[in-house]
């Protein structure tokens, strides 16, 4: 009796803190250091989160693919919103006339 209630108690803690399945996400921006392939690391919700991260090293920001060619139809989630990036100015440094 005293081995039945014993198994009874310890599955009974195994099953209240379970193996729990982490949440498939997928970030909006991505973090690609150097001359690395791919879309790099995709852990940042803001593309300032993204630019603090990769601040002083070898690194640039962009739009995770999943949301860039979720526009196109490919790999479309309906819950998500895609928001283009804005375009930056460039402005020349000499101006001819």
């Amino acid at each position: 009796m005293r081995k039945a209630l014993l198994a009874a108690l310890a599955l009974a803690g195994a099953a209240a803190f379970g193996t729990g399945s982490a949440e498939a996400r997928d970030y909006r921006f991505c973090l690609v250091e150097g001359w690395q392939a791919g879309p790099g690391t995709c852990y940042y919700d803001t593309y300032a989160q993204c630019m603090a991260s990769a601040s002083g090293r070898r690194a640039y920001c962009q739009v995770n693919p999943v949301f860039a060619f979720a526009e196109q139809g490919r790999y479309a989630d309906p819950g998500v919103r895609v928001v283009k990036p804005r375009k930056v100015r460039r402005h020349h440094r000499h101006h001819y006339n």
